[in-house]
Formats: C-alpha cells, structure tokens, sequence
C-alpha cells in the first residue's frame, strides 16, 4: 500500500464489526459526474461531499438557483462560531414579529450546522463565519401571490480568514430561502472530519412560479401534528411555499370549531385526532418562519357527511351513507349540502369564520369538486323547492342551483372575511366549456386542474382569462399506484408515478399541446404553478413522507427554476437531494440503489 493511501487512513475510519473499517475510495470529477475510483498517490483524496460542491451542476443545491457560480476550493467552518446578524433582530415596534421570525430562522440554521457537523477535527482549526441578513421591507410578515421571493447570496473570505456570507431579499421570505441555499452549501466532508463551504459563491436567485404547493388530505385517514410539521420543513428544504390542508371530508371533520363544536365532536375518528385551534395555529406560525403559508380547504357542496348528523333536522344535507353508493358520490360515504337549507349555510358561515381566524392566507380553497347532480335530483325537498324558484330539474337547472349554492356560500365567506380572498376552486362540470365563465368570475376565481394534463378544458379556461394550478392526476397525484381498496386490483389513477413524470410535468408545454400561444406574457401570468397531492385513502402518518418525498422534490425544480433540461440532467443532485431530505429527518422513499450514487452515470437504460 503507498505512503499516500496509509495517511489518508487517519482520515478514513469506521466501526465496522468492532474493528477499524478502512475506506480506500476516492472522487474525481469527470465532466460534471462525481466518480468514484480506488484511492492512489495521482489521485487526491476527495470526499463525495465536496466533490459534488466541485463537480456537480449547480453545486448540488435543489432545487436549482437561476443562476450560482462557486469557487472550485472549500474552506473549513466552525459550526460553533456562526455568527448570523441582520437589521430585523432586535428591532421594535412594526418589525418585533420580524425579528422574532427571523431569530427563529437564524436559530434553525445553527441547529442544522451543528447537527450537520460530525468532525472530530480541532474546532480552532476552522473558520468562524459572519452572516449578514439584508431585507428590503422587513414589514412583509405573510406570504402571498405577490410577495417576491427572490434573493441574493454572496460567499468571501476576509483578509483575517472569516468566512463572510451576505443575504440580500426583499424580504424575510427571500432571507429565508437564500438561507436555505446556503445550508446545503455548507456539507460534511470526512476528509477533514469537519464542515466545509466553497471559498467564493455568488447567486441570484428566484422562483418560476408563485404557487409552488402540497396537498394533504387528513380526513380519510387523520395525519398528526408532528407529521404535520415534518411536512413543512421538508417543503422548505424544497423551497415549496404553499401547504394545502384539505382538512375535512365525508369521511371525517377532525377540524375542531367553535362555532359548532358539534362537527369534530360528531365527525372526529375519535377525541385524540381533532385539530384544536392551539394545534392550527402553531402550525400556521411553524409555517410561516419556513415561508410557507397554509390555504385551508372547505370542500363543499360535495364530500361532506361525519360531523354534520347534528344537523339533520334542518336538513343541512343529503345523501349522506346513500346506497349504493356508487349512484350518488363517487366513494363511500356519501354526502352533500343540501342548497336549499338556510341552516346549512349558518354552519358555513361558522365555520368560514373560524378558519378565517385561524388560518393568514390570500387564497381561500372551497373545493367544489365532484358534486353528484343525481343525489340532488333524487331527493324530493330539492325538488319541490325547484320548483317554486322555476327551475327545471335537468342538467341545466341542476347547475343552476349548484351556482346559487356557490354564490351564497362565498357571500358567507365574504361576511366574515377581513379582506376578500381569491377563491380556488377545482375543475369540475361547473368549470366546462359553455359553464365557466356564465357561473365563475376570473378575477375572483383560481381553477385547480386535477384532470389529465391533456384535457382540452385547460385551454378554455386560459383562454378566458382564469388563473390556474395545475394538479393532473397522470403526473402529480401521488395516491395513483397502489392496491385498489374498494373491489380488488389497483386504484383508479393507476400506475404509480415516478419522479421522472413528476419531473417533466411542464405547464407551459402541456399548454402549447393544447394550441395555447404561451409567447404571450399575459398567458404565462396566468399559471400561478402547481401542487402535487396526496389523497389519504391509504396513507396516514405510517407513510405520508414516503408517499411524498422525494418526488415533491421533483416538481420543486420544476417550479423554481423551470429548467430546459431533462430529468437525466438532474439524477445525480436528485439522488444526492433525497440522501439531505434524509439526514434532515424526513423519511423519504429509496430511489435507486445507493451503488447509483456513488456511481453516477452507470444506473441507465
């Protein structure tokens, strides 16, 4: 063995079966691959770590910056001597919850350094680092659609050996992401035993699109809380800023109200899965020092049922456990508002308000999906109240009392409402062609897609000047691909999608399919972005991560930086990503044997 391979023994150690484990493996970069090669006096000792900060395409950072140069060399840090200094700590008045917001942020990034450095080097051998937080408007306390996100990093060294760091953004949502940025430059190298970060980095940096989001259904199955956090930080780890909580169903209303405290008390699975408002709004803040915000969604007039059977004398709704089911929703239970009771919508008042109180959101999701015109025409008080307003119990009349259902319901919404919300609502028979724009008003109203990328109705409804978020099932459910649980085979949405579908989902390019000019800047307005779900029929806090991540990851790139290049391009970081997501303590699923990351460009067909 040569004299260099015995040093770098000293830098190499393992506990392998109680005895000393010697790595002999080193890394050299070969045209942006990081590969891994037995260790000799020609080829300097280079850990992956570093060797993915040196080789890989944007120094291994998800999702992508728009633009990042790094320098080819690393300095060592001391995790222990990280100062972090801005403007907003400290200050008083309009800006107290800023720089609360902001010590807590600054707070999680040591925590993370610190856990991140697993070094036995002597601290004094490193260098200490100064981080100087710049916000423009340190005032912006809630993310929005508008809020801009962008931001800039720089990474020098002073003449006396400091590592100075500089974050410049608008605001405390781009502080936050460059910080982000930052925390992954920043990597563990066992050569050194210490945390190194490249000698010189400049990025600017901003994101594609404004709605960059999740979905978690919790009430098929109940998701806890600490699950619930576990999301958010993984969200923020992939720079995704918006968490739709789709908090209720027929299934259950685990969403505890103080307007009618009777709806999780009825509806809950039992008195242990309700969310108290303590628990919502912990969440909310949780959130927002990650920088993102949480929309809550009230489906209605469909999937409602457990919890309203308090409600039954005033025939609130209808349908409710109907059999067979299949003629009257879509999976059991069955259930729908019944629109023609004024106590249903005192309840929606209510519970709008107590969202409202809750909740610090632009947008506000009242669903709207999959409303079953046959449960309503099959039940004879509708029908008589029908009558009396001249309206026929076809298809037409059907849609038309679905439409003064909506437009109450929002008056409800708007009653309570400190300042009106843009409305999401999803692609549903009120949304089709001849429907849209007579019932729905485009300035108002955001339609989230959850149909196939190719349905024609997406053009129609960029055409006619509607927002949209894209959640087509053939890409971005994350549900489709396991066992059916109603009848046997697989689920309807079948098969399972990979991170590579997830990956290549453009908007813009299923747009011009669908003979969309996307040239026009008024066009690309109109794709807010999109929002990968995840439907809990068979999922709850057991799997909920594994179900999401990596492959939320996936459609982060997309939405941040919107890159030109395939998903080959973005394998290696992508592999590196989940390996970070882990260590971070978010369970995600194994993509690829881990021989594919030590070995990039051998694992393809």
């Amino acid at each position: 063995m040569t004299k260099p391979v015995l040093l770098l023994l000293v830098v190499g150690l393992a506990q392998c079966l109680g005895q000393t484990y010697i790595y002999p493996y080193t890394y050299q970069c070969n045209e942006g691959k990081c590969v891994k090669e037995p260790a000799s006096d020609d080829k300097p000792y280079l850990s992956f770590n570093v060797c993915m900060l040196q080789c890989s395409p944007y120094a291994g950072v998800w999702p992508r910056p728009a633009h990042i140069t790094v320098d080819k060399t690393v300095v060592p840090v001391n995790s222990n001597s990280i100062t972090i200094i801005s403007s907003a700590l400290g200050a008083k008045s309009t800006n107290d919850k800023t720089a609360k917001m902001v010590e807590e942020l600054t707070s999680q990034f040591t925590r993370l350094m610190s856990a991140e450095d697993k070094g036995k080097e002597p601290r004094q051998l490193r260098r200490s680092m100064e981080v100087s937080l710049q916000l423009e408007h340190p005032d912006v306390l809630s993310l929005t659609q508008d809020t801009d996100e962008s931001y800039n990093l720089s990474v020098s060294q002073s003449s006396d050996g400091r590592v100075i760091v500089v974050v410049e953004a608008p605001n405390y949502f781009g502080v936050r992401h460059g910080l982000e940025t930052l925390s992954q430059l920043v990597v563990y190298d066992y050569v050194s035993r210490g945390l190194v970060v490249p000698g010189s980095v400049t990025v600017q940096d901003r994101p594609a699109y404004p709605y960059r989001g999740v979905l978690l259904d919790t009430a098929r199955n109940y998701v806890s809380v600490p699950a619930l956090h576990r999301l958010v930080d993984a969200m923020a780890a992939n720079k995704l800023n918006t968490f739709h909580w789709h908090i209720t169903d027929s299934h259950s209303f685990p969403f505890h109200s103080r307007s009618f405290p009777q709806m999780s008390q009825f509806g809950a699975y039992s008195p242990e899965k309700v969310y108290s408002e303590q628990d919502i709004a912990g969440l909310v803040e949780y959130a927002r020092i990650r920088g993102v915000r949480v929309v809550p969604e009230l489906d209605a007039p469909a999937h409602v049922g457990e919890g309203w059977q308090w409600a039954d004398e005033h025939n609130a709704t209808v349908c409710f456990k109907k059999e067979p089911w299949q003629k009257f929703c879509v999976e059991p239970p069955c259930g729908q508002i019944n629109p023609t009771s004024d106590y249903a919508y005192e309840i929606l008042q209510g519970l709008y308000a107590d969202m409202e109180r809750l909740f610090d959101s632009d947008l506000f999701h009242m669903g709207g999906d999959e409303v079953n015109i046959n449960c309503w025409n099959s039940t004879e008080a509708i029908q008589e109240w029908m009558a009396t307003k001249n309206l026929k119990t076809d298809e037409d009349g059907l849609h038309q009392l679905w439409n003064i259902f909506q437009t109450k319901a929002l008056e409800k919404l708007d009653s309570v409402s400190r300042k009106p919300h843009k409305i999401v609502v999803w692609t549903s028979s009120l949304t089709e062609k001849g429907r849209v724009d007579k019932y729905l008003d485009k300035d108002r109203y955001i339609i989230q897609i959850w149909t196939t990328g190719k349905d024609e109705i997406i053009a129609e409804l960029v055409n006619k000047g509607f927002q949209v978020i894209f959640s087509n099932y053939d890409a971005l459910y994350f549900d489709c691909g396991f066992g059916a649980w109603v009848g046997e085979g697989n689920n309807w949405c079948s098969p399972y999608i990979g991170w590579q579908k997830v990956y290549e989902n453009k908007p813009l390019s299923m747009l011009q399919a669908l003979g969309v000019d996307t040239t026009k800047e008024e066009v690309k307005k109109l794709v807010l972005g999109q929002e990968a779900t995840l439907w809990t029929e068979q999922a709850d806090d057991q799997v909920v991560d594994q179900r999401l991540w990596p492959r939320a990851a996936a459609m982060a790139e997309r939405l941040w930086s919107d890159p030109a290049d395939s998903w080959k391009a973005a394998e290696h970081r992508f592999l590196h990503h989940r390996e970070r997501l882990v260590a971070r303590g978010v369970p995600s699923d194994s993509i690829e044997p881990q021989w594919c990351l030590q070995n990039q460009g051998y694992c393809y067909l």
